[in-house]
């Protein structure tokens, strides 16, 4: 074969070969960081849904010790609006 010919193909393999390890790195980056994303994001939302189940025990057990008239007229007073309480903006 044509030595200059030899030459090209030699630097057209390395330059595939380099091409071909940046691109695998490239995506196996991009992989590892959406997975981190989406362990960050499950345990964002583990965290919202312990936050969640502490507020309904919570609510539980304060409702729990009150009496059915005293329910009412707590739900009255926070829910009504303008009446002052969580439902008045």
């Amino acid at each position: 074969m044509w030595p200059p010919l030899n030459r090209i193909q030699r630097w057209l393999v390395v330059l595939a070969l380099a091409l071909t390890t940046l691109a695998s790195a490239f995506y196996r980056g991009r992989e590892n960081g959406k997975a981190a994303e989406r362990r960050e994001r499950e345990a964002q939302v583990g965290g919202q849904a312990a936050t969640a189940r502490k507020e309904v025990l919570d609510v539980q057990r304060e409702t729990a010790r009150l009496d059915d008239g005293a329910i009412a007229d707590q739900l009255k007073h926070e829910w009504l609006r303008g009446a002052g309480g969580k439902g008045g903006r």
